[in-house]
């Protein structure tokens, strides 16, 4: 009996303190909570302006989406301009334009991937590489500078110097015995120009994420390989390269939401009737149709095709970089 009761006095006094913890851990998270966030008063203050950003230019604006699904006339408004169901978008099916410019859209946004995504890490495996310091420097500046240049000051820089009257490109061709070449009217070389001089302009600045990924690599690892006898394209391939590869897959599922987005400023900038064929995208089309031509509603759904197309991208790389790394890079 003693022993019982013994047994059953412990399981009071055990529960008791069971509650007791209970109660003092919850007190302790209630209370840390506050403290937690005003140790980090600051960092939220610091995020207000990047959460007002995306509201006011990314989520307040999905209220006009509607606009796809009626006749919209800026007179009557949103309460009185007729729904029309999915009639822009049958339109916008049955029209020959759309699928030029979808396939336009299409192959620069492929070859701005192909031939432009891999440069960033070509040029931050370079300057890693590179031992005086002056120099490193000084690259990294030429090569970061035309970023921050506007498409408007950089397209007129393109036009002279690809002028086939006197640009100093013709005038080199020309010496060497060729004949001069409309560079922005022709639509051979239209998009290869398209493609080079946004290289020239947004590589540099992607050396930045790559050039930071290969600092937080450790020197043991290089040190190691070298005494193993692995030259420089070797440690590159077997221990930069792997290094950095879910930075790599997290900024290529990150453009793969903007293949079908080319830029407007750029191609505007440089594009004429002549090369329409071949130059016409998304970006360049609705802003003929809704500004040039008043279709607000037919732009506007063109603009909400483009849009369902880049998320449908966006799920399907990261899903394919789940299954290859094993969740390795993959955003979610």
């Amino acid at each position: 009996m003693e022993e019982d009761i013994g047994k059953d006095i412990s399981k009071v006094i055990s529960k008791d303190i069971r509650k007791n913890i209970i109660k003092n851990s919850t007190i302790k998270r209630a209370g840390s909570r506050p403290s937690k966030m005003k140790k980090s008063l600051w960092l939220y203050i610091f995020l207000i302006p990047g959460i007002l950003c995306f509201l006011v230019f990314n989520y307040f604006p999905m209220y006009g989406v509607k606009i796809a699904f009626m006749d919209y006339s800026p007179i009557k408004g949103f309460a009185d301009s007729p729904w029309v169901g999915l009639q822009n978008f049958r339109y916008l099916f049955s029209t020959e334009s759309f699928y030029n410019v979808f396939k336009n859209s299409l192959v620069l946004s492929f070859l701005r991937l192909i031939c432009g995504f891999p440069m960033p890490i070509i040029l931050a495996l370079m300057l890693n590489e590179l031992r005086m310091k002056r120099f490193k420097k000084f690259s990294q500046t030429v090569l970061y500078v035309p970023y921050f240049i506007s498409w408007v000051v950089l397209g007129g820089l393109i036009m002279n110097l690809l002028s086939p009257a006197n640009g100093p490109v013709n005038n080199l061709i020309e010496m060497l015995g060729g004949e001069r070449i409309a560079f922005l009217q022709s639509e051979t070389y239209f998009r290869a120009v398209l493609i080079i001089s946004d290289i020239w302009k947004t590589a540099g600045w992607g050396t930045i994420v790559y050039m930071a990924a290969i600092s937080g690599i450790d020197a043991q690892m290089y040190e190691a390989a070298s005494i193993e006898g692995a030259g420089m394209l070797r440690q590159m391939w077997h221990i930069t390269l792997p290094t950095i590869s879910p930075t790599i897959m997290v900024l290529l599922i990150l453009q793969m939401g903007s293949v079908v987005k080319n830029g407007f400023e750029q191609i505007f900038m440089l594009y004429s009737p002549s090369v329409y064929s071949v130059a016409d995208v998304f970006e360049t089309y609705t802003y003929r149709m809704g500004l040039m031509e008043g279709r607000l509603s037919f732009s506007t759904a063109v603009g909400l095709f483009q849009s369902v197309v880049g998320l449908i991208l966006v799920l399907t790389t990261n899903k394919v970089a789940q299954k290859i790394g094993e969740g390795e890079g993959a955003l979610w």
